[in-house]
Protein backbone atom coordinates (compact mmCIF):
# COMPACT_ATOMS: atom_id res chain seq x y z
CA UNK A 1 0.00 0.00 0.00
CA UNK A 2 1.52 3.51 -1.12
CA UNK A 3 0.70 6.24 1.00
CA UNK A 4 0.13 9.35 -0.62
CA UNK A 5 0.60 12.68 0.72
CA UNK A 6 -2.98 13.44 0.65
CA UNK A 7 -3.51 10.60 2.64
CA UNK A 8 -1.45 11.89 5.03
CA UNK A 9 -2.84 15.79 5.25
CA UNK A 10 -6.55 13.97 5.81
CA UNK A 11 -4.64 12.08 8.63
CA UNK A 12 -3.08 15.31 10.28
CA UNK A 13 -6.78 16.90 9.83
CA UNK A 14 -8.74 14.44 10.97
CA UNK A 15 -6.30 13.88 14.51
CA UNK A 16 -5.92 17.59 15.02
CA UNK A 17 -9.68 17.60 15.17
CA UNK A 18 -10.15 14.54 17.17
CA UNK A 19 -7.60 15.54 19.46
CA UNK A 20 -8.90 19.28 20.19
CA UNK A 21 -12.36 17.98 20.68
CA UNK A 22 -11.22 15.62 23.20
CA UNK A 23 -8.86 18.28 24.61
CA UNK A 24 -11.51 20.49 24.87
CA UNK A 25 -13.98 17.49 26.81
CA UNK A 26 -10.90 16.29 29.31
CA UNK A 27 -9.90 20.02 30.12
CA UNK A 28 -12.71 22.15 29.54
CA UNK A 29 -10.92 24.97 27.49
CA UNK A 30 -11.31 25.86 24.25
CA UNK A 31 -7.72 25.25 22.93
CA UNK A 32 -7.48 21.63 24.90
CA UNK A 33 -3.87 20.99 25.47
CA UNK A 34 -2.22 22.63 22.84
CA UNK A 35 -1.81 22.37 19.40
CA UNK A 36 1.23 19.79 19.31
CA UNK A 37 -0.52 17.79 21.82
CA UNK A 38 -3.57 17.63 20.51
CA UNK A 39 -2.63 16.80 17.07
CA UNK A 40 -0.67 14.06 18.59
CA UNK A 41 -3.53 12.43 21.22
CA UNK A 42 -5.71 12.98 17.71
CA UNK A 43 -3.07 10.46 15.71
CA UNK A 44 -3.30 7.84 18.41
CA UNK A 45 -7.32 8.45 18.86
CA UNK A 46 -7.57 8.20 15.23
CA UNK A 47 -5.56 4.90 15.06
CA UNK A 48 -7.21 3.32 18.50
CA UNK A 49 -10.80 4.64 17.42
CA UNK A 50 -10.06 3.23 14.05
CA UNK A 51 -9.26 0.10 15.08
CA UNK A 52 -11.68 -0.61 17.64
CA UNK A 53 -14.69 0.60 15.13
CA UNK A 54 -13.17 -1.70 12.64
CA UNK A 55 -13.27 -4.69 15.02
CA UNK A 56 -16.79 -4.37 16.43
CA UNK A 57 -17.62 -2.91 12.53
CA UNK A 58 -19.63 0.41 14.12
CA UNK A 59 -18.93 2.19 11.33
CA UNK A 60 -18.39 0.74 8.38
CA UNK A 61 -15.84 2.51 5.34
CA UNK A 62 -13.58 3.79 7.55
CA UNK A 63 -10.97 2.76 5.58
CA UNK A 64 -11.30 5.16 2.88
CA UNK A 65 -9.87 8.56 2.86
CA UNK A 66 -11.97 11.26 3.47
CA UNK A 67 -13.17 14.28 6.18
CA UNK A 68 -16.52 12.38 7.14
CA UNK A 69 -18.15 12.82 10.90
CA UNK A 70 -17.44 8.96 11.26
CA UNK A 71 -13.80 9.71 11.32
CA UNK A 72 -14.05 12.66 13.29
CA UNK A 73 -16.13 10.39 15.60
CA UNK A 74 -14.12 7.61 15.57
CA UNK A 75 -10.46 9.98 16.17
CA UNK A 76 -12.47 11.73 19.56
CA UNK A 77 -13.81 8.44 21.03
CA UNK A 78 -10.38 6.77 20.13
CA UNK A 79 -8.96 10.07 21.49
CA UNK A 80 -10.87 10.09 25.09
CA UNK A 81 -10.07 6.04 25.22
CA UNK A 82 -6.41 6.76 24.80
CA UNK A 83 -6.62 9.64 27.63
CA UNK A 84 -8.54 7.12 29.96
CA UNK A 85 -5.53 4.80 29.28
CA UNK A 86 -3.00 7.50 30.29
CA UNK A 87 -4.70 8.85 33.33
CA UNK A 88 -4.77 5.03 34.38
CA UNK A 89 -1.33 4.32 33.79
CA UNK A 90 -0.18 7.80 36.10
CA UNK A 91 -2.81 6.53 38.40
CA UNK A 92 -1.41 3.18 39.17
CA UNK A 93 2.56 4.31 38.74
CA UNK A 94 1.78 6.70 41.42
CA UNK A 95 0.78 4.11 44.17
Amino acid sequence: MVISWAQIIVWLIIGLIGGTLAGMVVRWQREGFGLWENLGIGLVGALVGGFIFRIFNLLPALEAISISLRDIVSAVLGSLLFLVGLWLWHKRGAV
